[in-house]
């Protein structure tokens, strides 16, 4: 099953794609992707229900959060509500080390995306604060990537033994499924999502759209 892990609709700040644009353009466009999952910035939508679309166009359709640390941004994958009461999601300055046992603590999984990417990833901030404990899977594809910023997400990986997913960070509907995931298993449940990353059932993957 092949997932796009990191895309935004029009509910995140800068995001210009409704979710039911996203699925059209699959659909037509015979995008390899079997869904997505919506990380919108600095917040959790718990508000929206989008079976209805799931069913429809018959696309898996979850949902996650995309945090600001010192880091840079961190995927946040399996929230709960109690996970949200833990911190405040629309911080732009929260630790990584607390995100990560914060989400570990309610079953969740954090990972740093676009890595190698200047200011806003990982990479950028390892000469200042060192190499973060905790993390063990960062996005090594990332569809708005430019230059060599995955070949920097990569190289890192390699080297701190990272494991690497993959997402199209689509703000745009035209770019989703740029990059995704492959699963072992079928994925239908945001939980099921959680076990497989923690699994190590994965492998990142780019597209040709």
């Amino acid at each position: 099953m092949i997932l796009d892990l990191h895309t935004h609709s029009i509910k995140s700040d800068d995001g210009r794609a409704k979710v039911n644009n996203y699925c059209q353009w699959i659909q037509s466009r015979d995008i390899g992707i079997d869904g997505f999952v919506l990380t919108e910035h600095r917040q959790f939508d718990f508000e929206s229900d989008y079976s209805d679309l799931a069913e429809k166009y018959g696309i898996t359709i979850l949902k996650g959060a995309e945090v600001e640390t010192e880091y840079g941004h961190v995927l946040v994958f399996g929230v709960t509500e109690k996970l949200y009461q833990e911190f405040d999601f629309s911080s732009i300055g929260l630790p990584l080390a607390m995100v990560i046992e914060k989400s570990e603590k309610h079953g969740a999984v954090a990972v740093p995306c676009h890595p190698g990417r200047p200011r806003v990833g990982m990479h950028a901030h390892i000469d200042e604060y060192g190499i973060p404990e905790g993390v063990r899977i960062v996005e090594v594809y990332n569809g708005g990537s430019r230059g060599d910023e995955d070949g920097i997400a990569q190289k890192l990986a390699d080297e701190q033994n990272y494991l690497g997913i993959g997402g199209s960070d689509a703000h745009i509907v035209s770019h989703v499924g740029r990059c995704a995931t492959e699963f072992n298993h079928t994925i239908t449940t945001e939980t099921e999502l959680v076990e497989a990353l923690n699994n190590s059932e994965f492998q990142a993957i780019t597209l040709k759209n």
